[in-house]
């Protein structure tokens, strides 16, 4: 792939297009194709009220949404034995309590997902629901069985509406460095994980970076997160062309980062819309975010690397068959995400993708843009191979991150 910066003329016609198809999107389906559900309790609003209700041994637990070294600190002063009880008693709660150890929200999430399950197992013979309903139901009691698998690590789990998950692959507890997959539009609990064209799913995605990493680095302990957790567009329609659904799933995105063990050094890998989210949250990013990594990008809601105001190396990548290029990179009333950031303008160290086919190729194993990814992850950069074939993306400029 090479970058190049588009022709005034050029740019005029693609922002014509961008207005087009607003015009389109809001004949057809409204403003009010934005809009949230308020009021409504879901599993995990309930789990939560549950939990700030109850106690363990005459106790009262701690507000659910204090900070994590708060919760950290109410779990170590915990026997095994009450820990247990209560990722029993509040499995919901403490599989998505940032602050609790990792291991017990691994143990919480199984309970959880149990319980999910059983709801599924009885809705798929409810003959209240139509053939479809029931169809559905059988297809997330499949997931769940497979999400509930001994080896299976979950850290978050929602089955609220299209659900959301994040699994670990590695040890999370000693890591020295961890990668965060954040995927873009279409991202559920349905779709996490796909038996044909597993690499396109976040499930798939992580995985074949965790080998890579480990082939690339066998010496450093490293931990991959696929992140579902935050709930994505679903198609191309007006939630993928604005920045809500991102904005909202920037805040869960920090708290991840935020509230990881240890003192790990973290990198972004950031897909399509999932570019946007980390654009999004770049700014509040602590500093042991070391790299942010962007695939197949309409943008990051910025014009430039510097207006990021993030300390992190910023990596970008874009196979030539990719049809997000050919979308207008801009922003107009809200509608579209900004500069593209393989543009020489943007700033990006502007990496290789070569190997990718097309928009969800870049984590296909024996391609250059999962080899890349895995060098950054692992701090590699000096074998970080740049598009075009030059080195301009080696190039590490004064107080950025290093290996």
């Amino acid at each position: 792939m090479t970058s190049f910066d588009s022709s005034p003329t050029l740019n005029v016609w693609r922002a014509l297009l961008a207005l087009a198809v607003v015009f389109v999107m809001l004949a057809t389906t409204g403003w009010s194709a934005v809009r949230h559900d308020r009021g409504a309790s879901t599993p995990l609003d309930r789990a939560l009220s549950a939990w700030k209700h109850s106690g363990i041994d005459g106790h009262r637990l701690p507000d659910p949404h204090a900070p994590a070294a708060r919760i950290a600190h109410f779990f170590d002063t915990l026997t095994g034995s009450q820990r247990l009880r209560l990722a029993r008693s509040h499995p919901l709660a403490v599989g998505n309590m940032t602050g609790a150890p990792v291991s017990l929200r691994y143990a919480a999430n199984r309970v959880a997902i149990g319980k999910a399950r059983e709801v599924e197992q009885r809705r798929m013979h409810d003959k209240r629901l139509s053939d479809s309903g029931r169809h559905q139901a059988g297809r997330r009691m499949n997931r769940f069985e497979s999400l509930m698998r001994p080896e299976r690590q979950i850290l978050a789990f929602d089955p609220m509406g299209p659900g959301r998950v994040a699994e670990v692959l590695g040890d999370l507890n000693r890591a020295q460095r961890v990668s965060v997959v954040v995927p873009g539009v279409d991202t559920n609990l349905l779709t996490f994980q796909k038996s044909y064209g597993r690499y396109t799913a976040p499930r798939g995605m992580a995985n074949a970076l965790y080998r890579e990493q480990q082939e690339r680095s066998p010496k450093t302990r490293t931990a991959v997160i696929a992140w579902a957790d935050y709930t994505a567009p679903a198609g191309l329609g007006m939630d993928a062309a604005t920045a809500k659904r991102a904005e909202d799933g920037s805040v869960r995105l920090n708290s991840l980062v935020r509230t990881l063990p240890g003192s790990s050094k973290v990198a972004l890998y950031c897909h399509s819309y999932g570019s946007v989210v980390c654009g999004v949250a770049a700014p509040e990013l602590p500093s042991r975010v070391t790299d942010i990594a962007v695939a197949g990008s309409p943008g990051m809601r910025a014009g430039s690397v510097d207006a990021l105001h993030t300390g992190a190396q910023v990596w970008a990548m874009r196979d030539s068959d990719d049809w997000i290029q050919d979308i207008p990179h801009m922003e107009v009333g809200g509608l579209g995400h900004g500069a593209d950031p393989v543009s020489k303008g943007f700033g990006a160290r502007v990496v290789s993708a070569k190997g990718a086919v097309g928009h969800t190729g870049y984590f296909q194993p024996g391609t250059e843009s999962l080899r890349n990814f895995a060098r950054i992850g692992v701090g590699q950069y000096g074998s970080v191979s740049c598009a075009g074939g030059g080195e301009e993306c080696r190039n590490t400029p004064s107080g950025s991150a290093s290996a």
